[in-house]
């Protein structure tokens, strides 16, 4: 499932305040489609479809099409917050919003042109190196529980991964993940999205600090060592934030 990094993923303002996200807006006119519009903005088919939800790429006269995802700064807020929260670089921010140094103001907004980029590519040079000294990872058995209060035994592969949360609760999200659960029907569903070359899909895992979960999603920023774990609401991915937590794998 394709996720607003909003929250989606990657938290880094808990503390700072809520998150605003908007999009500035196209209207369709006679003789447009999807690809015309990409082009001449710069953007590309996928990300229009995955910002507007769209079921089919027909679009029609007068329709409202969103281009790009804006950001408005809040107090507290850095380039490195907004960029970890979106997957791209400092780098990109600046340029698509033709800054000259890292200095934002409270209400200015920020362009978001594209999510899950160079940031992405970093990740997964990192993950390999990660995996590599994980191959052995020895089968250990853990007193743990969904809520850490009670004790009972997990057995299984236990890896240790970044952890991030996103959420069904946000624009442009169309809450079906990967393999099909629909999570705006079950807001409470345990579920992670991973990296299935790590983590099988439909594998029965304990995430520390989560509790036992199904591995039902995938997500561009998803790459090796990394998992993002679904909750009900903005309030609780804006508190999970990004973790180093231990996931045993059961099944």
């Amino acid at each position: 499932m394709k996720k607003l990094v909003a929250l989606c993923a990657t938290v880094l303002i808990a503390a700072t305040g809520t998150m605003t996200a908007s999009a500035q807006q196209y209207e369709v006119e006679k003789g447009d489609n999807l690809w015309s519009i990409a082009q001449r903005y710069n953007t590309s088919v996928d990300r229009l479809i995955d910002i507007n939800n769209l079921k089919t790429t027909v679009i029609q006269p007068k329709q409202k099409i969103a281009l790009y995802e804006t950001y408005e700064v809040k107090k507290g807020d850095t380039l490195t917050d907004i960029s970890n929260i979106y997957h791209v670089s400092i780098a990109e921010l600046m340029e698509w919003n033709n800054l000259y140094s890292d200095l934002i103001l409270i209400g200015q907004e920020l362009r978001i042109k594209e999510t899950g980029t160079k940031i992405d590519q970093q990740n997964a040079i990192a993950a390999k190196q990660a995996v590599n000294t994980n191959t052995k990872a020895k089968t250990v058995s853990r007193s743990v529980s969904n809520n850490d209060t009670s004790k009972q035994k997990v057995e299984g592969r236990t890896i240790a991964v970044t952890a991030t949360a996103y959420t069904a609760e946000c624009t442009g999200c169309s809450g079906i993940t990967y393999t099909g659960v629909d999570l705006n029907k079950n807001r409470h569903a345990k579920v992670i999205a991973v990296d299935p070359n790590l983590i099988p899909l439909g594998s029965k895992v304990y995430v520390e600090g989560y509790g036992y979960a199904t591995a039902e999603d995938i997500g561009g920023a998803i790459k090796g060592n990394r998992i993002d774990i679904h909750v009900p609401t903005k309030t609780e991915a804006f508190n999970w934030g990004v973790r180093e937590v231990n996931v045993t794998i059961i099944e």
